[in-house]
């Protein structure tokens, strides 16, 4: 299952966000490392599922009248402060769980009510964009220090005459989920001396820069956008990088207000309609979400989840089936299943994906969209449905 981190700094709304995102009770306060080990829980991504191009909709429970929801660890990363790759605030700790992680969402406060060390200020009084970088920052040079603190081995092992700087280098940086394939990649770009032995702090900051860039790339959620000066927020989707405008607390709201059968609302909605009896103090705040959610497009929540899946991490969405006309499984659900594969997966990746078993039988597959066999390197695309023949 793959893997997304919440990275931010204390009080940015990391644990709301959490909580919205998985309707998992954790501990939410406003001041700093509220959570001290990482919550995980399961979340989904959002795409649209196969059955609307059928006449009627499947039967999964994954499945909202063609909103398809495909589950994804979600890790809840306690708040990291400036000097954090130096311990400060338990930051060694904190950073290594995001090792874990395939993509990060930046939780950054948009309204400018926490300073950099994550405590209550003023509205405003805060420059949110001073918290986007820094996360990158306390990243990259945590990395480097592992690099530093590994390089001698680097150095010995150059005096070989079968040295292999890749794979040294993929060695040990394996445990950051950086592939042997990656490294090469990342090496083609830099500028280096070919002698280990001659490398300086620029050099080992530069890879270090570049594999967490590679390995862990980030999507910022500015948060607090019912809050949030519009200038704040707007700034802030102009910056050269991915950024989405979130309210967590309003996600949080609209998801238990559907829970209570008040408004129908399903994840990733940009609106809302009241459906159940409300008073006046709940129709009022449904109203200021409903303003908010029309200015952003939504409370922004599941969007910055399925951006950092289907964007960053550039994955796609496929569905096996045992019977291609039905498009069901054994017992006659309809799309029982889902697995989110990276572009330019093929049905053997899909069958070892579903078990190793099945991957070790495959035989041949079949589009079930239009009946025919497909070869064993057709690259799959979003919302295939695809019948796997296996001797398994």
């Amino acid at each position: 299952m793959l893997s997304i981190a919440l990275a931010g700094k204390p009080n940015a709304g990391k644990s709301t966000f959490y909580t919205a995102a998985t309707m998992a009770e954790v501990d939410v306060a406003n001041y700093p490392f509220t959570t001290i080990d990482a919550n995980r829980g399961v979340s989904y991504v959002r795409t649209s599922c196969p059955c609307l191009e059928r006449d009627e909709r499947c039967n999964s429970d994954d499945c909202r009248d063609g909103k398809r929801y495909v589950p994804v660890e979600l890790i809840d990363v306690a708040g990291l402060v400036p000097g954090a790759h130096e311990g400060k605030g338990l930051g060694n700790q904190f950073l290594d769980e995001l090792t874990n992680a395939d993509v990060i969402v930046n939780v950054v406060d948009a309204s400018g009510g926490t300073n950099e060390k994550g405590e209550p200020v003023d509205v405003g009084s805060h420059d949110p964009i001073d918290d986007v970088d820094f996360i990158e920052t306390e990243m990259d040079m945590w990395l480097a220090g592992i690099v530093d603190r590994n390089w001698e081995g680097i150095e010995r092992a150059s005096r070989s005459p079968d040295f292999d700087l890749d794979d040294e280098l993929a060695e040990m940086l394996s445990g950051f989920g950086a592939s042997p394939t990656d490294i090469a990649t990342i090496l083609r770009d830099l500028s280096y001396p070919s002698d280990p032995i001659q490398w300086d702090d620029e050099h080992r900051e530069a890879l270090a820069t570049a594999v967490r860039e590679r390995t862990k790339p980030i999507v910022v959620a500015a948060n607090k956008i019912d809050l949030a000066p519009a200038e704040n927020v707007e700034r802030l989707l102009k910056l050269d990088k991915p950024v989405i405008a979130t309210t967590a607390e309003g996600e949080l709201a609209l998801r238990r207000a559907a829970d209570a059968d008040l408004i129908a609302y399903d994840p990733g909605d940009e609106t809302l309609e009241i459906s159940g009896g409300v008073n006046d103090a709940q129709r009022e705040a449904l109203d200021g979400l409903a303003e908010t959610m029309d200015d952003w497009d939504g409370t922004g929540v599941q969007a910055a989840l399925d951006y950092a899946v289907y964007d960053l991490l550039d994955h796609l969405t496929a569905y096996p089936v045992e019977d291609a006309s039905k498009w069901s499984d054994g017992s006659g659900n309809v799309l029982p299943d889902a697995f989110l594969l990276p572009t330019g997966s093929t049905p053997v990746d899909l069958a070892y994906e579903v078990h190793s078993d099945i991957g070790d039988g495959y035989l041949h597959a079949v589009d079930a969209k239009s009946a025919r066999e497909i070869s064993d390197s057709y690259e799959l695309e979003e919302g295939d449905v695809i019948k796997i023949v296996s001797t398994a």
